[in-house]
């Protein structure tokens, strides 16, 4: 029992298109009119299947497949949406595979014991409405709906309201679940696998995030007249609080710090800046090594505005804990590949994926596909057609183990 190769590469051309860019990524942010157009492939797509789609409140969209017991269903999820500029696999390739094995499973008259459930989630990528993964966060319990509706993007623009824009605001009756187990396939979106000459990875669990936000309160003047020493220049504290979260960040083995986002004001040639506002990413499988990545950026703050006179604030705005996955639905996975001969290697996820929120619901684990070069949410994102064709057969296999088929035992056992 195999997926269909060809109809995946080819269900993810077709998607590509949707949002493409020059450099032959994609730019599709959530609840855009891209993301409606992509919503509207997927749902025709799913009918095609003969899912039942139900959409909830939060805009996930749920395709059921029937079993022959009713009982929890084994769900298999990622996303549509993209960053800027980013890849057509991420996200993408996590749904178009679980699409593939329902579609596997009709043309083969396959019936599974529980029922089978794919997932598109909402704003995985937190890109336009911060946090990341913030439907997968709600269903899970973490945010409200209210919260989830008053996110707001760069423009003012509400997430309720453009969820009711592009039509797909539904009921909270049909959130995803009750989830017997959950598995999420991706990209890896690292090097880890290419460094080792591993097509496939088990995932283990996923690192510790931490969101902030930074803002450098100095004083907007003229570039001429203001002389040196009596300047309070917001720019200048900023830079050293950016070079300052990389020094952060390699002071600790496996931590990892980005600054992404930042913003001068007035942002004019000759004005001295006023005001830098700043974004920080710092990740680290441990959850009090995140405190400590944490406890040394609020230090670094205090040293910039004890040199430069500026104030900086800091603001931790969101959290995602280091989140290890169940060892029954790892061991299904790896059960799966060693059953294919697929070769794996054990690892963690350093990028956040909606599988952490599903972990608090389910017993959950992921699977990874190979990225060429390890590059992700770039336009130069790839992995092979053979590689993403295995990791889509260890999903159909994961997938078969932990729902059984009607008729045959399945052992959930590695073997």
């Amino acid at each position: 029992m195999r997926i269909n190769a060809d109809r995946l590469h080819e269900s993810l051309r077709q998607l590509a298109q949707i949002g493409a860019t020059p450099g032959g990524g994609v730019t599709r942010l959530a609840l855009s009119s891209e993301d409606r157009t992509a919503r509207d492939l997927l749902r025709r797509w799913l009918e095609e299947a003969s899912l039942h789609l139900r959409v909830d409140d939060f805009g996930n969209m749920t395709g059921r497949r029937a079993g022959s017991e009713s009982s929890a269903a084994v769900v298999m999820a990622s996303h549509i949406d993209t960053v800027r500029c980013g890849g057509r696999y991420d996200g993408a390739y996590g749904v178009l595979g679980a699409l593939e094995v329902m579609r596997t499973l009709n043309d083969l008259g396959v019936t599974t014991r529980k029922p089978l459930e794919l997932v598109n989630w909402t704003n995985e990528e937190g890109v336009r409405f911060e946090p990341a993964m913030l439907a997968s966060g709600a269903v899970a319990g973490r945010f409200s709906p209210d919260y989830v509706a008053d996110r707001t993007d760069r423009a003012g623009l509400r997430f309720g309201d453009e969820l009711a824009r592009i039509g797909y605001k539904g009921d909270r009756a049909h959130r995803p679940g009750p989830v017997a187990a959950y598995l999420e396939l991706h990209i890896e979106q690292g090097p880890v696998l290419e460094d080792a000459g591993i097509p496939v990875g088990v995932v283990e669990g996923i690192v510790g995030i931490t969101w902030s936000e930074i803002v450098a309160d100095g004083r907007a003047d003229h570039a001429g007249p203001s002389p040196m020493p009596l300047r309070r220049d917001a720019l200048v504290a900023a830079a050293r609080m950016i070079a300052g979260v990389d020094d952060i960040a390699r002071a600790i083995e496996g931590a990892v710090g980005t600054v992404g986002r930042i913003a001068a004001e007035p942002n004019v040639i000759n004005t001295i800046p006023g005001k830098v506002t700043l974004s920080v990413d710092l990740r680290h499988p441990d959850a009090a090594t995140l405190d400590r990545l944490m406890a040394a950026l609020e230090h670094l703050a205090r040293d910039v505005t004890a040199l430069t006179g500026v104030t900086i604030g800091v603001n931790r705005f969101w959290t995602s804990e280091p989140t290890p996955f169940s060892t029954e639905v790892v061991d299904a996975v790896q059960a799966a590949a060693d059953a294919l001969g697929i070769a794996t290697q054990r690892l963690w996820s350093g990028a956040g994926h909606d599988a952490k929120y599903m972990q608090e619901v389910a017993p959950s684990a992921m699977i990874f596909a190979r990225s060429v070069n390890g590059l992700s949410h770039c336009e130069q994102e790839y992995s092979t057609p053979e590689d993403l064709e295995a990791g889509a057969n260890v999903l159909l296999y994961a997938a078969l183990r932990l729902a059984g088929i009607e008729g045959e035992r399945i052992s959930h056992t590695r073997g």
